[in-house]
């Protein structure tokens, strides 16, 4: 396929930034040399997207390394995305951290990564505590802009209730909690609060055989036994494609999908069926959720959802 420029851009929320409606989700893998992970994430940047999304937590710094050193010497607007990981330490020696890794002074937006409730997020809110500190890292011009990641509807419920972000991030696709599409999106859009989502592929689990970003199912069930009688290695748990979760998720209109793809290949599966995209009707969307509850049974715990369907 040939390198195409990916046209489709949305407002950022209140942020003033034009993104595209796909972003670069983490990449990072140790398993592989620095240079081929910054050819890949370079790639995706030739593609013509501009958001990337990064955190120390991510191979344990190594994202943000080969995020640094990627985005080096590039002239076009990128909007970076980093996160503070942890709430119980400081968070200034954090982001001069993950700043140091990234080489860079700031960055656009700094999140802080996975408010599992709303008590967590007002803990974090009283006085003096962590998120005023990262306020404190915006005015000394860290970054641009603050918020969270959640996987929890409902602590995203109660940070939009406090008007404190200027953008969230939360799951949407095929199978998700119902409340982040009915209400959490809808209300993020009428405040003006820009949406990064994550999800999509439901962590790889729509697309395979695993319980998540590659690992091995503990209990897979057996293929068909072959003609000569030895088991059959194909896939036997249903599954979504590639084009199905990223129509489905554009469909649902986030203002932008992070997308994982670490690989050239994935790549090119993901933008094609970006550029390709055509809504899909109330019927089609019901369709391709209850195929995606079907591929989503008998590969675990879906961390995602607090109450799955």
């Amino acid at each position: 396929m040939a390198t195409p420029r990916f046209a489709p851009r949305r407002e950022l929320g209140k942020t003033g930034f034009s993104a595209t409606r796909v972003g670069i989700g983490d990449l990072a893998d140790r398993s592989l040399p620095l240079e081929t992970s910054v050819a890949t994430l370079r790639r995706a940047l030739d593609f013509g997207l501009n958001l990337v999304d990064t955190a120390p937590s991510y191979e344990d710094g190594y994202s943000e390394e080969l995020v640094g050193a990627a985005l080096a010497g590039h002239s076009d607007p990128i909007f970076l995305i980093d996160k503070v990981d942890h709430f119980d330490r400081p968070v200034a020696p954090q982001i001069e951290q993950s700043l140091q890794r990234l080489k860079r002074e700031r960055v656009d937006l700094f999140v802080l990564h996975g408010v599992k409730s709303p008590e967590q997020w007002r803990q974090l809110t009283v006085k003096g505590g962590t998120w005023e500190q990262l306020l404190a890292c915006r005015s000394a011009g860290k970054c641009r802009f603050v918020g969270i990641s959640a996987h929890h509807p409902e602590a995203l419920d109660a940070a939009l209730d406090a008007g404190a972000c200027d953008v969230l991030m939360f799951p949407i696709g095929p199978f998700v909690d119902a409340r982040y599409v009915e209400q959490i999106l809808p209300k993020a859009r009428a405040l003006g609060v820009g949406s990064v989502c994550f999800k999509t592929f439901g962590a790889g689990k729509l697309l395979g055989d695993t319980e998540g970003y590659g690992r091995e199912l503990s209990a897979r069930p057996r293929g068909k036994l072959s003609s000569g009688g030895a088991d059959d290695a194909s896939p036997t748990l249903p599954r979504l494609s590639v084009e199905d979760c990223v129509r489905y998720t554009l469909t649902v209109d986030p203002d932008v999908a992070l997308l994982g793809m670490s690989f050239p290949n994935e790549q090119d599966a993901a933008l094609a069926a970006a550029e390709r995209f055509v809504e899909l009707s109330p019927s089609e969307l019901a369709a391709v959720r209850a195929r995606a509850a079907e591929a989503m049974r008998g590969k675990g715990k879906c961390w995602w959802d607090p109450e799955p369907a």
